[in-house]
Parts: structure tokens; C-alpha cells; sequence
């Protein structure tokens, strides 16, 4: 999945017996979308390896099942970012391979490894992905054996950027998340908190032992702890004994698609008090719930009610273009990613994987996610920020400096 440099003299023998057929390969049709398209001279400078200005992109994110809302915000986000970045006067354009497609990786391991080498064929400089931190990993593996710059955009959990040097990501790591919902717990005066948790996810075991860590340093007790999987609907037996407890405040750090029952089924036997989540909240549907949802919050990477002129400029014209449905984190981390790859070429002074690489270490960017600094182990430090909901709608509440 690098560019690889031939010989002259294999090139000239291939130049020398293909010339009179070297003719775009496009279609009318593939010509007609230049933000993602390669003419010929640029297919040429790949086959090569001569450098080019164009950053090859794979994209790989959760397209199918009860998260595809982060996968339809991603394609939306990269496809706006490659407009955006191939009409400026940016001399480093970048192309999304797969036709422009994000990869879906279906929330699955082994579907994550076949989407990452699906793309291999492509020869991108980089691959950015995924949201989840179960299907990262597993890519992260291979694209350090390859020296592929993964750029991971969501993916939370601390081990993702300690497989190796290659591998970066744009958003804030779960020790740090779960710290923040502790400070908040604290800062709500919560004294005893009960936790409920996804055992079969690394995302929701990160969380929690996070939480739990930091809850005891605040002075929090833990009243609580029920396990789940993520496959449950039935929380009944979980959320009476987080009642009977005694509890004041709920940790329930997992992802949307089971946000709406627990929340329904943990109001309904009778606890009234605080209920938190992480990011994995963003996108929840409160439909019929609106009432439920009141006095619960979560962390999250941004805030579309950020007065930024960066977060502004790209809420407006996501809206204008797709919507506010799919107008998520997911989406505005994919956003900065794409331009993040463009600022590394330009740091690094190449679009290979290995310049990109360079460009990207330590870097300091802007973004719809603020402006972060990539530290040591390759993880952006940047703030935090907590939602909740009025009438069923995410508000934002406040946002926590690093």
C-alpha cells in the first residue's frame, strides 16, 4: 500500500511499449467529479513513484447496522473536505480512493481487516479510520507492519496509538474522557456513582476504568457496577439495582444504538438523578423519550453551537448540503482528518506515507475540533466538551480545557 519506484529503464520499457495506449483510463462519468478523480499524468506519477502533489486517501468507517449514522456523517464529511480542499488554492490536493466510497467496516474486527486491505489495490498514503476502537485496532496492526499512516478518527482507546509509530488519531483517548466525566460527576456533587458497562467492548471497559479511577480520587464512591454486552435490550434487573443502591449519579459508557433503552428502562424504575455517557452517546435517538433525557449528558469532541468561524463554516455547510441527521462528531473528526493529512504533506514535504508520517508528528492544528497538538504517543490533546439535552435535543453545556 506504498508507492514503490521502478527502475528507468523498466519505465521506459514500459513507457516505450504502452505509449500509444496511455490515455486516461476515466470514464466520462469519473471525470466529472474532480475532487476524487486521478487524470492520467497523476496515475502516471503513481505507477512510478515519482512524487506528485495528491494525497491518496482510504477511508474506512461503520456504514451498516445501528451506528451507520457515524459511517453516512463520515462519507458526507470527507466528500465536503476533498471539495473544499481541490477547489482552494492549496497546492497539496488530496483524492479519497474507492471511487470517493468510504469502506464499511460494519462495527466488525474481522470486517475492519478486509475493508483496510480491500483498499490496498488503491496504493493510498494513508488510511483514516475508524470510529470504533475494537475494528482500529485490528487495522492498526497492519498498517504499522507497512509503515501506513492510519490516522484513526474517534477511536478512543489507549492501545490504538501505542501499536506503533505510524499510527496517529485526531480525537482525545478514554483515560482522559473518563476523567472529565468524573470531574463533571463532581462538579454536579455526586458522592455515590453506579456504573453500567458493556463487558464484550474495549471502548466501554475503557471508560469505566477510567471512571472508576477518577471517581475515587474526587471522593466518589462506587455504589455499582452491572455488566452488559452490546447486543442487550433488557437493562430492567441492571437499573434496580442501581436504584437500590442508592446512587446519585449513572456511568453508562456505550454507544448510541442502546442509549435510548437504558435511559427509558433505568427513568422507569424510579432513578431520577444524573445519567452520563461518553462520545459513544452522540447521534442517540430520543424520540417519544424527549422527557427522559432530561438531567443526562456526555462527552463528546465538539460542539455544533461552538461559536469558532471553524466549527460555524462547517455546521452551515454540512446543513446546507446533507442535513443535520448525520451532523456528528463522527463527521466533523473525518472533516479534520482529511485536512490534516494535507498540513502533514506540506510539514513532512511529500505525499508519501513516510513524509506524511514526518509531517504529522507533533503537529499543531486547527480544525472543527479545536486546536490541538499531537504529544508523544501521537494522541491530539485537546479539550472536552459536555453536552445534554433540552426537549430531547443535544445542547452544549460547557467545554473543559486540557
Amino acid at each position: 500500500m506504498k508507492k514503490r519506484l521502478l527502475s528507468f529503464v523498466l519505465v521506459t520499457a514500459i513507457l516505450g511499449t504502452f505509449l500509444t495506449g496511455c490515455g486516461s483510463t476515466k470514464t466520462s462519468e469519473t471525470s466529472d467529479t474532480p475532487t476524487t478523480a486521478v487524470d492520467s499524468e497523476t496515475n502516471t506519477a503513481a505507477a512510478t513513484g515519482e512524487e506528485d502533489n495528491i494525497v491518496r486517501i482510504g477511508v474506512v468507517c461503520t456504514l451498516t447496522g445501528g451506528s451507520a449514522i457515524y459511517g453516512e456523517g463520515a462519507q458526507n464529511a470527507i466528500t465536503m473536505a476533498a471539495e473544499e480542499i481541490n477547489a482552494s488554492d492549496s497546492k497539496i490536493k488530496v483524492e479519497i480512493v474507492n471511487g470517493g466510497k468510504v469502506v464499511d467496516d460494519a462495527s466488525d474486527s474481522k470486517q475492519a481487516v478486509n475493508a483496510y486491505n480491500s483498499l490496498e489495490p488503491e496504493s493510498p498514503e494513508a488510511v483514516v479510520g475508524a470510529f470504533f476502537s475494537s475494528v482500529t485496532l485490528p487495522m492498526a496492526e497492519l498498517a504499522n507492519e507497512q509503515g501506513m499512516l492510519l490516522l484513526a478518527a474517534g477511536a478512543t482507546n489507549k492501545k490504538v496509538t501505542e501499536v506503533g509509530s505510524t499510527i496517529f488519531r485526531d480525537c482525545f483517548i478514554d483515560p482522559y474522557q473518563g476523567k472529565m466525566a468524573a470531574l463533571f460527576a463532581k462538579e454536579q456533587g455526586a458522592t455515590k456513582a453506579a456504573i453500567i458497562y458493556a463487558k464484550d467492548d474495549d471502548y466501554s471497559n475503557g471508560l469505566k476504568d477510567a471512571f472508576v479511577e477518577n471517581a475515587e480520587v474526587n471522593g466518589i464512591d462506587i455504589v455499582y457496577t452491572g455488566e452488559c454486552t452490546t447486543k442487550d435490550t433488557d437493562f430492567t434487573a441492571q437499573a434496580s439495582q442501581a436504584v437500590a443502591s442508592g446512587a446519585d449519579f449513572l456511568f453508562y459508557p456505550c454507544f448510541l444504538d442502546t442509549v435510548p433503552l437504558l435511559v427509558q428502562q433505568v427513568r422507569d424504575a424510579g432513578y431520577e438523578g444524573v445519567i452520563m455517557g461518553g462520545d459513544g452517546w452522540d447521534g442517540s435517538d430520543t424520540t417519544g423519550l424527549e422527557s427522559y433525557f432530561e438531567n443526562c449528558y456526555f462527552t463528546n469532541h465538539y460542539s455544533s453551537e461552538d461559536t469558532a468561524p471553524a466549527v460555524q463554516a462547517f455546521v452551515t455547510k454540512y446543513t446546507e448540503n446533507y442535513g443535520t441527521d448525520s451532523l456528528n462528531a463522527c463527521a466533523a473528526l473525518y472533516y479534520d482528518a482529511i485536512y490534516m493529512l494535507v498540513e502533514a504533506a506540506k510539514n513532512g514535504g511529500g505525499t508519501d506515507s513516510a513524509s506524511l508520517v514526518k509531517g504529522m508528528t507533533g503537529m499543531t492544528f486547527t480544525g472543527v475540533g479545536g486546536t490541538f497538538t499531537m504529544d508523544e504517543s501521537r494522541n491530539a490533546v485537546k479539550s472536552v466538551v459536555i453536552n445534554t439535552y433540552e426537549e430531547g435535543k443535544v445542547k452544549w453545556l460547557k467545554t473543559l480545557e486540557p
